[in-house]
């Protein structure tokens, strides 16, 4: 999730206004890192921060990312990922700066001005735009991208398939202002995130008005291909072959001269990237929660780690439309056969970070107004798990229990080269077995994970991480509304949506820590997000490499990436 403010609340790179999914990966070592006195704080980053004129002009980076996407809209619900975002940042236009606190200030290279009044009862944004922006198309960047782009996403019509539409459903119109750079927005209900729209802190740019206009473009004018740009960099190649997008500085861009030449994505299984790293294949890569990696990166003479807090975590996703896991109480059971400490400690061992059960879908440990909401299905209870499903009608029969005939087996879905979902598999699988429930772990090649199986809800059960903006009420809405175009559990309830509109529309931090907590607790009885804990934001990036790394509740300024003098 990414905001302007501090409530911070948790999203998947999922796309706008949510969470993005990323799998991140993590091995056991039996060598801990130097334990932290505590976690890094939310506030801070570690990104080698530079001033511009500190910076050679020119050279390539080249940034690992953990698949090549098919679909390259972020805010189309397929496009809601980590290695896509990565990418789109640096070539679609953002009206916001976020810093590490989530502070939010206008990117004057597309956004004079945004102010928000009350007239007439009714929240008014007025945007102004800057006039030199432009499409690489040559198209001008007007109100008439803001229309588009609010009319594709605001959920009125269901063929847009929009990763979120929080926010833009409250936009009652846009209109003209006083010329085509100005845009007045009025909402029929309050917003109070409305920052985080159009926002790359949010995952949420803003797209060309001609390829959201129809259903049709919104969906498909993305896949596979980039055909319009307004960034920094342009495109330059997708390589299907070697898995590669190259990205080259857009001599047509009216900001600040982007610093590198080029930036080359390459994509490749988490579990290689480490090695990768130290060989000098990669300048920069999410190391996440690998403690081996973590170490490799150490070892690695011109590298180093970058780490810092943020609204991210780790969990696991049930399917509540498969035929195992339809009863909610099924699924609660589930949850409460999860000994998620022992899996905390696995994941998290030699990384120094505080392996704590995470009891909140939306806040993490330590943040203003975390609670637990759980109502008692975050502790570990296999007893009350097996009386559940004994209540549920799933008998012992055997080693497996059984209802109508049929075992209450389940398919875990991880991808491949992912250690840590590879060793939670192993652990639930004795952790389900005391409980009699099956489970079988099917191993998805990493290109195909979240194409061919999250986003076809093929799976029982799965394992990835949610990555968060700065927006805490909005930004996980989209994973947990029953409409909502990342819920990929597929439940959830008419109590849970109007508690998170609660949270978007509050008018004060309390009130809106009060709906979030009244969010979470829902969240916890139609059980289709099970959290684990918080996730350590940790990199590996060159040392010479500078203004990338552990941003907090930053967003990389792409146009200031370099390499230091």
């Amino acid at each position: 999730m990414k905001h302007n403010r501090i409530p911070v609340a948790l999203v998947a790179t999922i796309a706008a206004a949510s969470l993005s999914l990323t799998a991140c990966s993590s091995s056991k070592s039996d060598s801990a890192a130097p334990a932290a006195s505590e976690a890094p704080k939310m506030t801070q980053s570690a990104m080698n921060a530079k001033d511009r004129a500190d910076l050679k002009q020119g050279g390539t980076l080249n940034w690992a990312i953990d698949q090549l996407s098919s679909q390259w809209s972020p805010i189309e619900a397929d496009g809601n990922e980590t290695s896509t975002t990565d990418v789109m940042k640096a070539l679609m236009p953002t009206f916001w700066r976020s810093d590490a606190g989530g502070t939010q200030t206008p990117n004057k290279a597309y956004l004079l001005d945004a102010k928000a009044e009350t007239k007439d009862g009714k929240q008014v944004v007025t945007w102004t735009l800057n006039p030199k922006a432009k499409w690489s198309d040559g198209t001008p960047i007007t109100w008439q991208d803001i229309d588009a782009n609010v009319k594709a996403q605001n959920g009125q019509n269901k063929d847009f398939k929009a990763t979120s539409t929080t926010g833009f459903d409250q936009v009652d119109s846009v209109v003209k202002g006083a010329d085509d750079y100005q845009a007045i927005m009025t909402f029929k209900t309050p917003y109070s995130e409305w920052q985080s729209m159009f926002n790359n802190a949010a995952n949420a740019p803003l797209m060309p008005a001609k390829y959201v206009a129809t259903p049709d473009v919104f969906n498909t004018a993305y896949v596979d291909k980039i055909p319009v740009t307004a960034g920094p960099f342009k495109l330059d190649k997708i390589d299907q072959t070697a898995k590669t997008v190259t990205v080259v500085a857009d001599p047509n861009w009216w900001g600040d001269k982007a610093t590198l030449d080029k930036i080359v994505f390459k994509a490749m299984d988490t579990n290689t990237m480490p090695q990768a790293f130290a060989n000098g294949e990669v300048d920069f890569y999410n190391n996440g929660p690998d403690a081996s990696g973590f170490k490799q990166i150490q070892a690695t003479k011109d590298g180093e780690v970058r780490e810092a807090g943020g609204p991210n975590y780790r969990h696991i996703m049930l399917n509540g439309k498969s035929p195992m896991l339809t009863d909610p109480k099924v699924r609660a059971a589930i949850f409460q056969a999860v000994d998620r400490s022992t899996i905390a400690k696995s994941d998290l061992n030699g990384l120094g970070w505080p392996a704590e059960p995470m009891n909140n879908h939306f806040l993490v440990p330590g943040q203003n107004g975390y609670k637990d909401n759980s109502g008692g299905l975050s502790k570990f209870d296999p007893e009350a798990a097996k009386k559940a499903l004994d209540d549920a009608g799933w008998k012992m029969d055997g080693d497996v229990r059984k209802k109508d005939g049929k075992e209450l087996a389940l398919k875990f879905v991880i991808p491949a080269g992912v250690s840590v979902a590879t060793n939670e598999g192993s652990m639930l699988t004795q952790m389900l077995q005391q409980i009699g429930v099956k489970l079988t772990i099917f191993t998805a090649p990493s290109n195909d994970f979240f194409d061919k199986y999250i986003y076809k809800y093929d799976f029982d059960m799965t394992a990835f991480s949610l990555i968060g903006t700065p927006f805490p009420a909005g930004s996980s809405t989209a994973n947990y509304a029953q409409n909502g175009g990342a819920n990929y559990s597929q439940v959830g309830s008419d109590a849970l949506d109007k508690a998170m509109n609660d949270a978007v529309a509050a008018s004060t931090t309390d009130a809106e820590f009060a709906a979030i907590n009244q969010a979470d607790a829902e969240a916890w009885k139609v059980s289709g997000l099970l959290p684990l804990y918080q996730r350590p934001a940790i990199f590996g990036v060159k040392k010479a490499v500078a203004n990338l790394g552990a941003p907090g509740l930053a967003d990389y300024v792409y146009e200031n990436i370099g390499f230091t003098k």
